[in-house]
């Protein structure tokens, strides 16, 4: 459980990341998505409840935990005042990065080689995107947690950002992904779990929720578990 103040955002919500896995974490604005990822990375405390990674607990051993996951939030934290080579040296350093081919391959992936002396402050949304996610990337965690991680991102740069996160599940790593674009979802995600008011409302794989909700899209299935259907149909009803 997550709390703030007296307002419940997560509630009695259980759900397992496997190992070569992409599980979608979906859900309405306000659903309690970013409180449950905050409460993974250990920025928020549980009210109730525990949050382990690899049999570690993110309360307990918050060091381990945060060595073995890489995050790209909706709203990346970067420091404007400095430029991505120093930003990027900075979390290497921190992330014990020994290899800096690693980093300057990730840079020339994402074509921002150019970019590198300015300060991040002047930076597109775009090229800020790219930054954040290179420095998820440069440890090799083995858990990635992505928010919406291809904001901003031009088209070449999200296909690159795809394969690596498949290449990265088929090396056994893992993936928790949220995002609104119910399209990418489905075609990345191999599980998928829908919240809703702070409380799982649905969860499987396509299949298991295509026969369980009667959808034949996740879109259609993700209106339906979160009843936003019939909301849907009157509003249009009154647009009319």
């Amino acid at each position: 459980m997550v709390k703030y103040d007296s307002k419940v955002a997560v509630n009695q919500l259980s759900f397992t990341v496997k190992e070569g896995q992409i599980y979608g974490l979906l859900g309405p604005n306000g659903a309690g998505k970013t409180s449950t990822i905050k409460a993974i990375l250990g920025l928020v405390d549980p009210a109730a409840g525990s949050v382990t990674v690899y049999g570690k607990s993110v309360r307990n051993d918050p060091v381990e935990v945060k060595s073995r996951v890489g995050a790209v939030l909706e709203s990346p934290v970067l420091f404007d005042s400095l430029t991505p080579n120093e930003f990027l040296e900075f979390v290497g350093s921190v992330r014990r990065v020994r290899d800096p081919q690693k980093v300057k391959s990730l840079v020339e992936a994402f074509d921002i080689q150019e970019y590198m002396d300015t300060p991040i402050v002047a930076l597109s949304m775009g090229n800020k995107q790219k930054v954040a996610v290179i420095a998820a990337l440069i440890h090799e965690p083995s858990l990635l947690i992505l928010d919406e991680p291809f904001n901003g991102l031009d088209v070449r740069s999200v296909a690159i950002f795809k394969d690596l996160i498949l290449n990265h599940t088929k090396k056994g790593g893992a993936v928790l992904f949220s995002t609104h674009i119910m399209d990418v979802a489905e075609r990345i995600c191999t599980e998928v779990g829908i919240i809703d008011q702070g409380q799982m409302v649905a969860q499987g794989t396509m299949e298991e929720l295509k026969e369980k909700i009667h959808g034949s899209t996740l879109e259609e299935i993700f209106l339906k578990a979160t009843n936003l259907e019939q909301e849907i149909d009157e509003v249009l009803k009154g647009l009319q």
